[in-house]
C-alpha cells in the first residue's frame, strides 16, 4: 500500500514538475505574440506548492541522495517564485529547480520500481 501512495507522490511531482518547466519554458514565447496574455506569478505558486506537498511526502522514504536534490531543486524554486513575487524579478533558477525536481522524482520512482521486482 505504502508503495501505491508513493508511486503516486512520484507522478504528481513529475507532472507538475514538466507542466511547470513547460509552461516557464513556453509562456515566455507566447507573450510575445499580441494575445494579450501576461503572466501570472500565482500560476507559479500554485506549481511550487503541489511540488512541495509531493516531496513531503517523498522525501520521508528516499534516500540521501535524491531527498537532497528534492530539497534543493525545492529550495531553487521556491527563492525564483518568491522573489517573482514580491520583486518582480524573474529568475533563472526556476528552471534548474524544475529538471531537478523532474530527475528527484525519475530517480526515485525507478528506486522503488525496482525494489518492487
Amino acid at each position: 500500500m505504502k508503495k501505491t501512495y508513493t508511486s503516486f507522490y512520484d507522478i504528481l511531482g513529475i507532472s507538475s514538475a514538466t507542466i511547470c518547466l513547460v509552461h516557464c519554458l513556453i509562456f515566455p514565447l507566447l507573450t510575445v505574440l499580441p494575445l494579450g496574455l501576461s503572466h501570472n506569478p500565482f500560476i507559479d505558486l500554485l506549481f511550487a506548492t503541489i511540488g512541495l506537498f509531493a516531496i513531503i511526502k517523498i522525501i520521508k522514504k528516499s534516500s540521501l541522495l535524491i531527498s537532497s536534490i528534492l530539497i534543493i531543486s525545492m529550495a531553487l524554486i521556491w527563492i525564483s517564485v518568491l522573489t517573482e513575487f514580491f520583486l518582480d524579478i524573474h529568475l533563472d533558477l526556476i528552471f534548474i529547480g524544475g529538471i531537478g525536481m523532474i530527475i528527484g522524482h525519475l530517480l526515485n520512482y525507478r528506486f522503488h520500481k525496482n525494489n518492487d521486482h
